[in-house]
């Protein structure tokens, strides 16, 4: 029995989740017991953010010109492409092979080539996905694209932590042959959909200043900052607040872990068993964020922790793909590459903006940047309600 074409591509970005939580997990101790500093070991993630939001809105529209498939293909080439050259820096420096004064840029390099060229595959999915779902499955279908990517950040730690007892290296080649393996999926099952010509004209095209592309950026972007500021601050919060636990690498991976499963469960939840409208889906999720940063600031115990990190998934499960759908519905067929693509091109500002925003309000005090993810998060909520385009693409 032959595997459906978006299936494969399910799997490509379970592949892309593998290795993107592993890198997080793996990559940072590494480089810095190879004598990386932390603002470098933060700058070479920052810097692929910073190429993944200059080059998504791009492969958005190039997939309306060749074609979902083939730019979700070169995004995962890119992306395998990607592992092999983080790792072999850090491999041959071990070795002492390579000076280590090589290792930041080496290390640059590897990861720069997934935000240029991995940033391709995700615009590409979600554009293949608007053009072959109905309106009123649109969230749905992004949920469960969504969710594929979430169960490989789920799995990325566990599956790597095992193949890590081999050598440091064996992850991160055995997810590259996962993702090329996927890339042959698709390009054997997947159907090349892309925009008739002659509908591509400048009177429907659009720029991320559009009316019905900014307000859903602005949300994004919002989102990012909180998003990835609990990401990037998860070791430190952990290591600070509860240092009496032993183990502590094991706290660390069970909050991305459960983080990922509530999101993914959310998602199942309110998109598929008990569907609920995307205005909806962004309100209450909105809320639920707001509730867990403050607890999470305020009760500084590892059973609230836990706790306030469940109901986060649960935030972000229900606000991601109502947010993906929303902007989908709010723009024409013709459109659906280009929008993808800018939402793509904001999801990194987080991450970007993190070590210069985010950090330094931890450094006064931990909980004081979670406050400040609250704030942002009731501003949001205000957004949504006042704001019209949200609540007119939101209804469905």
């Amino acid at each position: 029995m032959s595997i459906s074409g978006s299936s494969w591509l399910k799997f490509g970005l379970f592949t892309v989740g593998l290795g993107q939580s592993f890198v997080f997990v793996l990559v940072p101790p590494l480089a810095r017991d190879l004598g990386l500093s932390v603002i470098q070991t933060s700058s070479i993630f920052a810097i692929s953010a910073f190429a993944w939001a200059l080059t998504s809105a791009f492969w958005g529209r190039t997939s309306d010109k060749y074609g979902r498939r083939n730019i979700a293909i070169l995004g995962l080439l890119g992306y395998a492409i990607s592992l092999i050259a983080l790792i072999t820096p850090l491999f041959l420096v071990e070795r002492n092979i390579l000076h280590v004064a090589y290792l930041f840029p080496a290390l640059v390099l590897g990861r720069l080539i997934n935000g240029l060229v991995g940033s391709a595959t995700r615009p590409a999915s979600f554009a293949y996905v608007a053009d072959t779902s109905t309106k009123e499955k649109r969230t749905l279908k992004f949920a469960r694209l969504e969710s594929s990517f979430l169960l490989g950040t789920v799995a990325g730690p566990l599956l790597g932590g095992f193949l890590f007892l081999i050598t440091n290296e064996t992850p991160f080649y055995v997810f590259s042959f996962f993702a090329l393996v996927a890339a042959f999926g698709i390009y054997r099952e997947l159907d090349n959909t892309n925009i008739k010509k002659e509908n591509n004209n400048e009177r429907t095209k659009i720029n991320w200043y559009s009316k019905t592309i900014l307000p859903f950026l602005i949300y994004a972007a919002i989102l990012s900052l909180c998003q990835a500021s609990l990401l990037q601050s998860i070791g430190f919060y952990i290591t600070d607040l509860f240092n009496t636990f032993e183990n502590l690498p094991t706290l660390i991976s069970m909050t991305f872990a459960l983080l990922s499963i509530s999101t993914i469960v959310s998602q199942y939840i309110f998109t598929d068993a008990f569907p609920m409208k995307n205005f909806n889906l962004l309100l209450f999720g909105t809320v639920l964020l707001i509730f867990s940063y403050s607890t999470m600031a305020f009760f500084q115990s590892i059973s609230v922790y836990y706790l306030s990190i469940i109901i986060l998934g649960f935030g972000f499960g229900m606000t991601r793909p109502a947010l993906a759908s929303s902007l989908s519905l709010a723009q024409t067929p013709e459109n659906q590459g280009s929008a993808a693509g800018y939402l793509g091109s904001v999801i990194p500002i987080g991450h970007m903006t993190t070590p210069f925003i985010a950090m330094p309000i931890y450094a006064i005090n931990p909980a004081y940047l979670y406050y400040f993810s609250s704030i942002l998060c009731i501003g949001l909520v205000l957004f949504i309600i006042f704001h019209p385009t949200i609540r007119k693409s939101g209804l469905i």
